[in-house]
C-alpha cells in the first residue's frame, strides 16, 4: 500500500484543511467540495485526511461495515450474532468518473435470481464507503444517473437495488468529497446544495510557499515513507485533536443569539431552503469543538457561513462563487448578541486550518458591482474605444428563457436533456442481446427467448430454465448533451450598442440553456479580417459566458472564414467524441463583406454543413424598415433555418424544433 502524503505537510490551503477537519470532526457536516484549478493539491489533501480519520469497530465479516453497537436489521449480511466485531481504519473509496452503475451501486445475479430465486448480490461502491469518505475526482463531469444514485443514498443515508422485482437495501452513510476543476463544467445544482462545505483554491503567489511545496514534494517522490516519518508526530497530534473534538462535540452549546445570526445571515444572502441553516448550524458547532470550547461564538458564525454558502447563493453559472464578506459583518453585527453577554471571541488554539476567512482589500470590488474589474471600463464605468474601426466590449441584456434546440433523429452520445438519443437510462423501447455485462433486463423478451427450449432442457417444476444466451438486454430511449457551437458575428455591421446588447443577451440565454441541458458549447467569432476560436468545445458554460462579455466588435464581416472556421472545429471534435452529436448556432445578420465574391464564398462554406448533415439554426439579427432578408437565405444554404431575436424566446417560438426537423430531414 503506498503512503500518502501527510495532511499536515500540506502548505497553505488553510480553508481546504479546515473544512475537512471539521467534517472528520462531525460527519454530519455533510461534506466538502473542493473547487479549484489544476495542480492546487485538491486531490492529494482528501487522500491525506483518511489517515486522520478515527478507527471504527465493525461486524466481523459484514460485507457492509455494521457497526455491532447497533448493526442494521436490514443488512444484506445479517442478522448479525452480537459480540463478534473488529476493528480497522475508516475507508476511502473513489468513485471514478467513468464508473458504472452497478460498480457503484452492486450488481445482482440476474440469471439465478430468475431461476433459483436467490438474492445474490455484490456490494458497490456505497456499500464499501458506508461509515467512511466517498471520493469522487472531477465531481462535475459525473454522469447524470450516478449523480441521481448519489443524491438518493446522501438524502436517505441507504442505498437500494431494484431489478425486476427483485430489490436488495443496505445502509450507505458517507462522507461526501468532490473536487474539480470549473473550467471543465459546473456541477448540478442539487447535488451541489448536497455538499455541506465548498472551498475555492488556487495556488500561491508567494515565490517562498512555492519553493517550499517544491521541496516538499520532491522530498516525499524520493523517499515517501521517511518523509511520512518526519511529520508522524504532528500527524499524531491532529488525529488526537479530532478525536478530543469528536468527544466535546456532545457539550457544545448553540445558544438561540447564534441561532438568530445564523438565521439572519441566511435570510440576507436569500439561499433557497433550510438546509444551510442546518449546515452552518453544524459547522459552526463543530468549530467550537475543534477549538476547545463548549459555547459557539459569533466567530464561529461567521467561519461557517464563509464555509456553507457561497456554492448556495448561485442562481446560474454565470455568478461568480463567493459571498460579501461586508454584507456578512454588518448582518452578524445587527443581530449580535446572545442569552449571556459573551467574552470576546476567542478563536481557539492554531492548527491546521484554523483561521477564518482574510478580508479583501479596501480598494478590491465588493458585492455584485463588478465594474472596477471591467478592463474596458473607464470613468463612470463607459466602455473605452480602443480603436478607429473596433469598439469595446458592451453588457449583454438580461437573459431569457429560449424554447428547446434539439438535433432531428437520434443519437447515442453522453447523457444529457436536449435531443432524442439511445440511453442506459429513459423509457424502454425493445430489446436485444446485451453486448457484454447485462445491466438493464428485458423480462418479458428473456422469458420469450427461453420458453421454446424448456422442454429440451429437461424441465420438470415451476421454475423457468433459463440460460445465458436467454437473456435480453432492454434498449432505452431516454436524452442526450450535444455540442453546441456558437458563430457569432462580431463585425461593424453588428456593432450598434444596443443592438450588440440585444445579440449578447440572446447567447446568454442559450448559454444558460446548454448549462441546464448538460452540453458542450464552443464559440467561434469573426470580424475584420479572420474568425477566431474564442472557446474550443468545452463542458464549461461560464468560461463562454467570459469570452462573450469581452467581446469587441468592428471591421468587415468575414462569414466565410467564420464558417469555415467552425467546420474545422466541428470535423476535429468529431475525432475526439465522435458521437456526440452537434448542434450549430450562427448568429448574424447575413451580410458578407471583404475579399472577392464574399457572399458566394459564404453560401460554399454553408453548403458544407448542409452536405454533413449538422444541424443548424440562425439567429436573425437584422434590424430596421428594410431588411435584406440575408440570413434566411443562409439558413436554406446551410439546411437550417432562420429566427429572429424576439422569435427566440421561449413564448414565441413554438414551432422552431419542429421547422429544424424539417428541413433537416
Amino acid at each position: 500500500m503506498s503512503t500518502p502524503f501527510p495532511f499536515t505537510a500540506l502548505v497553505g490551503q488553510d480553508d481546504l484543511r479546515l473544512a475537512l477537519l471539521l467534517n472528520a470532526v462531525s460527519p454530519a457536516v455533510g461534506g466538502v467540495l473542493v473547487r479549484g484549478e489544476k495542480g492546487t493539491a485538491k486531490s492529494t489533501a482528501v487522500r491525506a485526511l483518511s489517515a486522520l480519520m478515527p478507527t471504527l469497530d465493525v461486524v466481523s465479516g459484514c460485507r457492509f461495515s455494521c457497526d455491532p453497537a447497533s448493526p442494521d436489521p436490514g443488512c444484506p449480511d445479517g442478522p448479525h450474532e452480537p459480540g463478534a466485531f473488529e476493528t480497522r481504519a475508516a475507508r476511502m473509496v473513489e468513485l471514478p468518473v467513468g464508473a458504472s452503475e452497478d460498480r457503484l451501486v452492486g450488481a445482482l445475479d440476474i440469471e439465478r435470481a430468475l431461476s433459483e430465486g436467490v438474492k445474490a448480490f455484490e456490494p458497490g461502491l456505497l456499500a464499501d464507503a458506508h461509515r467512511g469518505i466517498l471520493y469522487v475526482d472531477e465531481v462535475n463531469l459525473l454522469h447524470d444517473h450516478l449523480v441521481d444514485l448519489l443524491l438518493d443514498a446522501a438524502a436517505m443515508g441507504a442505498s437500494y437495488v431494484e431489478r425486476e422485482g427483485v430489490s436488495v437495501r443496505h445502509a450507505a452513510r458517507f462522507l461526501l468529497v468532490g473536487t474539480m476543476n470549473p473550467e471543465e463544467g459546473e456541477l448540478r445544482p442539487q447535488l451541489l446544495d448536497r455538499f455541506g462545505l465548498t472551498v475555492e483554491v488556487a495556488a500561491s503567489r508567494e515565490p517562498d510557499q512555492r519553493v517550499e511545496v517544491v521541496r516538499r514534494r520532491l522530498a516525499y517522490d524520493d523517499d515517501p515513507a521517511a518523509f511520512a516519518a518526519r511529520w508522524a508526530e504532528e500527524e499524531a497530534a491532529v488525529r488526537a485533536r479530532i478525536v478530543a473534538a469528536r468527544e466535546l462535540l456532545p457539550s457544545v452549546r448553540l445558544g438561540d443569539g447564534a441561532l438568530r445570526q445564523i438565521a439572519a445571515t441566511c435570510a440576507a444572502f436569500e439561499v433557497d431552503g433550510m438546509r444551510a441553516d442546518i449546515v452552518m448550524a453544524r459547522t459552526a458547532t463543530a468549530l467550537a469543538a475543534w477549538a476547545g470550547r463548549t459555547e459557539v461564538l459569533a466567530e464561529d458564525v461567521r467561519q461557517a457561513a464563509l464555509l456553507a454558502l457561497p456554492h448556495r447563493r448561485r442562481r446560474n453559472p454565470f455568478d461568480a462563487p463567493g459571498i460579501d464578506e461586508d454584507k456578512l459583518d454588518e448582518t452578524l453585527e445587527e443581530f449580535g448578541g446572545s442569552d449571556d453577554d459573551d467574552p470576546d471571541p476567542d478563536p481557539g488554539p492554531d492548527g491546521p486550518g484554523g483561521g477564518g476567512g482574510q478580508p479583501e482589500p479596501d480598494d478590491a470590488p465588493q458585492g455584485g458591482d463588478d465594474t472596477a474589474a471591467r478592463p474596458e471600463a473607464g470613468e463612470g464605468g463607459r466602455p473605452q474605444p480602443s480603436g478607429a474601426d473596433e469598439q469595446s466590449a458592451v453588457r449583454a441584456s438580461e437573459p431569457f428563457r429560449t424554447k428547446v434546440l434539439s438535433v432531428p433523429g437520434i443519437g447515442e452520445g453522453a447523457a444529457g436533456r436536449r435531443s432524442r438519443a439511445r440511453t442506459e437510462h429513459g423509457r424502454t423501447t425493445g430489446a436485444r442481446r446485451p453486448r457484454g455485462a447485462l445491466t438493464k433486463l428485458h423480462l418479458a423478451a428473456t422469458v420469450q427467448a427461453a420458453a421454446p427450449h424448456q422442454r429440451a432442457r429437461g424441465r420438470s417444476g415451476p421454475g423457468l430454465v433459463v440460460r445465458r444466451d436467454d437473456l435480453r438486454q432492454a434498449t432505452r430511449e431516454g436524452r442526450e448533451g450535444n455540442l453546441v457551437l456558437f458563430v457569432v458575428d462580431a463585425s461593424g455591421s453588428m456593432a450598434a450598442r444596443q443592438r450588440m446588447s440585444a445579440v449578447k443577451g440572446a447567447v446568454l440565454s442559450l448559454l444558460l440553456d446548454a448549462y441546464q441541458r448538460r452540453d458542450k458549447v464552443g464559440l467561434v467569432t469573426f470580424r475584420g479580417t479572420e474568425a477566431d476560436v474564442a472557446l474550443p468545445p468545452t463542458s464549461s458554460v461560464d468560461a463562454a459566458a467570459a469570452r462573450l462579455e469581452t467581446l469587441p466588435t468592428g471591421g468587415r464581416t468575414p462569414l466565410a472564414a467564420g464558417l469555415l472556421r467552425a467546420h474545422d472545429v466541428l470535423r476535429v471534435e468529431r475525432l475526439r467524441d465522435p458521437a456526440r452529436r452537434p448542434l450549430v448556432v450562427l448568429v448574424t445578420d447575413g451580410r458578407a463583406t471583404g475579399g472577392p465574391e464574399p457572399v458566394a464564398l459564404a453560401g460554399r462554406a454553408a453548403r458544407l454543413f448542409a452536405a454533413d448533415g449538422v444541424a443548424s439554426v440562425v439567429v436573425d439579427c437584422e434590424s430596421g424598415p428594410v431588411r435584406l432578408g440575408l440570413a434566411g437565405q443562409l439558413a436554406g444554404e446551410l439546411g437550417g433555418t432562420a429566427v429572429t431575436l424576439d422569435e427566440l424566446r421561449a413564448d414565441s417560438i413554438a414551432g422552431l424544433v419542429k421547422d429544424v426537423q424539417r428541413r433537416a430531414a
